[in-house]
């Protein structure tokens, strides 16, 4: 069987994405359609920057949704293979089945593994961890940040200290303490995701008691099925094994039973995600506090309170909604951000399993015959750097829609 030429590797490869370019065609389709009904979402269409900073965004999470059901990956990223040691793209796998794949179309890395393969795994590795651990970073920076900039005074002098001390350290140190494997071994990274995790739920709650308070024969059932949900997926988000603590040292803490814990996340992915949102954290608040000691000023903030409406109603109704544009704009530009986080820390060998096939594991593997051999390394770095600069043109397009409202 003779190697692909590169016009073959091309072709073979855009064949291999053809779920990816159909769902890209159908959401843009649906989105042109109604997009004078999609709010901010429809007018990012009228931003060409944006658009071509969504569709960058939106190829790599269908790639890695795809790839994580297993529809356009083509071999094993883990397994390896004799004889594809560093070969070159476009290789023949001697010894194959006819109805497996007969190419490693990005070439084998030094562990004999598919490189292509490894790359849409890789894609799927950033989308789980980098949209929802910038989520969690928001929910516990909204939650402070917006009582601190409302109320002031004491309060907010202490969450700001707090929040100045953990920007005082480099971020990357700060990550590379938490991921130590010594860290680790002391259940710390477990008791920050108990506390962290417990915000999106505080959230939930003050949100809906703050709208409906008036109306208790809606409020109190909305609130017990929503937070009974709720604070089931936290207890399965934090529980392991049956445990909420399990160290290294014989401390435990029981957990949900494991009857009722349907998943649990992997130590490393574990770690990293709570790495990731204690460190945002800080400035989310940062931000939300400016925005909220701006918006407080303003005249419906006034007919608000002589409403007679409560501080959190205010502050999650009022206030919030008049702060999304700069907090939309920074959520894109955040998950950019984290992106490169963990593609340096799987880079440095920190978190996540060194099997992972995340894209800063599979730079550094390359990177060490980069001289000799370019291809296990750059798919991968080139897939970083499309990705980061989807996000940054896409909180660009949004700024530039959010200032015309």
């Amino acid at each position: 069987m003779e190697p692909l030429s590169a016009l073959d590797i091309t072709a073979r490869i855009l064949y291999q994405l053809s779920p990816v370019w159909i769902s890209l065609l159908i959401l843009f389709a649906l989105s042109a359609a109604f997009k004078r009904r999609l709010g901010l979402y429809g007018k990012l269409f009228d931003s060409p920057i944006g658009m071509i900073g969504f569709a960058l965004v939106m190829f790599w999470v269908f790639t890695g949704i795809y790839g994580a059901m297993d529809m356009i990956v083509t071999h094993d990223p883990l397994s390896q293979v004799s004889g594809m040691k560093n070969k070159v793209p476009g290789t023949p796998v001697r010894g194959l089945g006819e109805e497996e794949y007969q190419w490693y179309l990005l070439g084998g890395d030094n562990l004999a593994r598919d490189v292509f393969s490894r790359l849409i795994k890789g894609a799927w590795v950033v989308v789980q961890i980098a949209p929802l651990a910038t989520l969690f970073a928001f929910m516990v920076g909204i939650t402070l940040g917006l009582p601190a900039g409302y109320y002031g005074g004491r309060l907010d002098t202490i969450l700001s200290f707090l929040a100045n001390l953990i920007l005082a350290f480099p971020v990357i140190l700060l990550f590379y303490l938490l991921v130590t494997p010594e860290i680790v071994a002391t259940g710390v990274p477990n008791y920050m995701a108990i506390v962290l995790f417990m915000f999106p739920i505080v959230f939930i709650g003050v949100l809906l008691n703050s709208r409906y308070y008036t109306r208790p024969k809606l409020r109190n059932p909305l609130l017990a099925g929503v937070l009974g949900i709720a604070i089931w997926l936290y207890l399965q988000l934090v529980s392991s094994g049956g445990y909420l603590i399990n160290t290294s040292t014989g401390f435990k803490i029981p957990g949900l039973p494991k009857v009722l814990d349907f998943f649990d996340i992997p130590g490393g992915i574990l770690v990293v995600f709570v790495s990731v949102v204690f460190v945002n954290s800080p400035t989310v608040f940062r931000i939300v506090r400016g925005l909220t000691l701006d918006i407080k000023t303003r005249d419906y903030v006034a007919a608000a309170q002589t409403r007679g409406e409560g501080p959190w109603y205010i502050m999650l109704w009022e206030i919030l909604p008049n702060a999304r544009g700069p907090l939309i704009v920074d959520f894109c530009l955040r998950i950019g951000y984290t992106t490169i986080l963990l593609g340096t820390l799987g880079f440095f060998g920190l978190g996540l399993p060194p099997e992972s096939p995340d894209w800063g594991s599979t730079i550094n593997d390359g990177r060490k015959l980069l001289s000799i051999y370019l291809h296990p390394a750059l798919p991968p770095a080139f897939a970083l750097l499309t990705l980061v600069l989807g996000l940054n043109l896409l909180a660009d397009g949004l700024r530039e829609e959010s200032l015309k409202d």
